[in-house]
């Protein structure tokens, strides 16, 4: 359990990075404003993760053709709360994963035995083999994780909407009405979406009583552990489904260019994964952008631009 969750820290960690490039390549193509990413504003709300999503936001969309386009236009009050309130959800997230870190790191150098030989020789009988410290932790990041994910198929549905897409075609299709363009695509996140947030469902507060009722309460935390992995693994995958969508909104608003860092990444995107074009199987594509997720590589390639993102 303990090892599941130290690898589901790390896994956490690449994942709620990606999150911030995927959303400012969606705030980009949107037509958003990096307005709401001002230091000063999340200053007076002095969250760690929060300000470290904003920061981030901020660099990945500094240069961008697109965002100046319109940076004195009336075209939105407001962006919408998938686009304005990203490091308010990542953020957040971001604090979580610390809270599950550290409980992995003083677990690490913690005795759980039963009984405990101390030097001295004494011998007790003890409770620290409980595994509630880690089944909460295991649980907390799933939350997290899954409105990670959730707040992401929002902008991907934004995306794909032309009333709400400033001036994006259907879907993103090519011929909308000939083709779907991203549509199946989108029905993957939603799905998955829904699944993260029935194994969001905590598992911690549940208990089956064994061994003549000695062991009356359990922290089921290997339940807690396997369902992250779920979690984690479906949030990839709906990553890669706002990696594809925005690449492609974003080429259709050329022959404005995008952010450098954002730009690296949908260049990277390119090497193996096509563009606005006809209806295809999307299955291999998204497959393709998910792995260079799992791998590191979006991060990289923006991290080319920006230098580390916090």
């Amino acid at each position: 359990m303990l090892g599941m969750l130290v690898l589901a820290c790390a896994d956490a960690e690449r994942l709620f990075r990606t999150a911030d490039v995927t959303a400012a390549m969606s705030a980009e193509a949107l037509l958003g404003t990096d307005r709401a990413f001002q230091a000063r504003l999340h200053e007076v709300r002095p969250h760690a993760g929060q300000a470290a999503s904003a920061a981030n936001l901020s660099r990945l969309m500094a240069g961008s053709q697109i965002v100046t386009s319109h940076r004195h236009s009336q075209h939105a009050v407001q962006d919408s709360y998938s686009v304005r309130c990203s490091p308010q959800v990542a953020g957040a997230a971001r604090d979580t994963l610390e809270f599950a870190r550290r409980t992995a790191e003083v677990e690490l150098s913690s005795t759980i035995d039963n009984p405990i030989v101390f030097e001295n020789g004494e011998v007790e009988s003890n409770g620290n083999f409980h595994g509630e410290p880690l089944a909460f932790a295991a649980d907390f990041l799933a939350i997290a994780a899954a409105e990670v994910g959730s707040i992401a198929e929002r902008r991907v549905d934004r995306l794909l909407d032309p009333h709400r897409s400033q001036g994006l075609p259907p879907f993103l299709a090519e011929e909308p009405g000939v083709n779907s363009g991203l549509m199946v695509a989108q029905y993957t996140a939603a799905a998955l979406v829904a699944e993260n947030r029935r194994l969001a469902a905590p598992a911690s507060v549940d208990s089956v009583p064994t061994s003549g009722m000695q062991e009356d309460h359990v922290s089921m935390g290997w339940g807690a552990a396997l369902k992250l992995r779920t979690v984690l693994d479906n949030l990839a995958s709906i990553l890669a489904v706002e990696l594809c969508a925005a690449a492609r909104a974003q080429e259709l608003r050329h022959p404005l260019e995008p952010a450098p860092a954002t730009s690296a990444v949908r260049k990277l995107l390119r090497t193996q994964v096509k563009g606005v074009g006809p209806d295809r199987v999307v299955a291999p594509e998204l497959a393709a952008a998910e792995a260079m997720i799992r791998r590191g590589e979006v991060i990289e390639a923006a991290e080319s631009v920006t230098g580390r993102l916090r």
